[in-house]
């Protein structure tokens, strides 16, 4: 059963903006989500960056808490080595996705200086949370 769907737009222009500063990056995006960019050029940080934004944004939306429902850090945004996305949940938001049997699911777009995520958050039976 969907529990909720959820969308977010982000420039990539105000992202590099923001990843001046050091403690926007800290409070907004998990330590491993950081390692993945730091080899990355200015651009395609932003570019990924903005795309997890979004979808943390979008997830938040999905999950019908708005913007104080969890810190933006405990949902990390990773990748496969396919490049994939998923989330990676911590803290609270751990938590809520355990307790509420959740799957989300996660897509990621950048172009034209925007990014876009879609989360899709499926609750499956009780007890069996994959």
């Amino acid at each position: 059963m969907i529990l909720g769907i959820g969308i977010d737009l982000c420039a990539v222009a105000r992202m590099e903006n923001s990843l001046q500063k050091p403690a926007f990056a800290a409070r907004v995006f998990a330590p491993q989500e950081q390692a993945f960019w730091q080899d990355f050029s200015d651009k395609r940080r932003a570019e990924s960056a903005a795309a997890a934004f979004a979808a943390k944004e979008a997830f938040l939306k999905a999950a019908g808490t708005g913007l104080g429902g969890f810190a933006l850090a405990e949902l990390a945004v990773l990748h496969k080595p396919s490049g994939a996305p998923y989330f990676c949940f911590f803290g609270d938001a751990a938590r809520f996705i355990e307790q509420n049997y959740l799957t989300a699911h996660l897509s990621l777009t950048h172009d034209g200086g925007l990014a876009a995520a879609y989360v899709i958050l499926e609750q499956n039976s009780a007890g069996t949370c994959d």
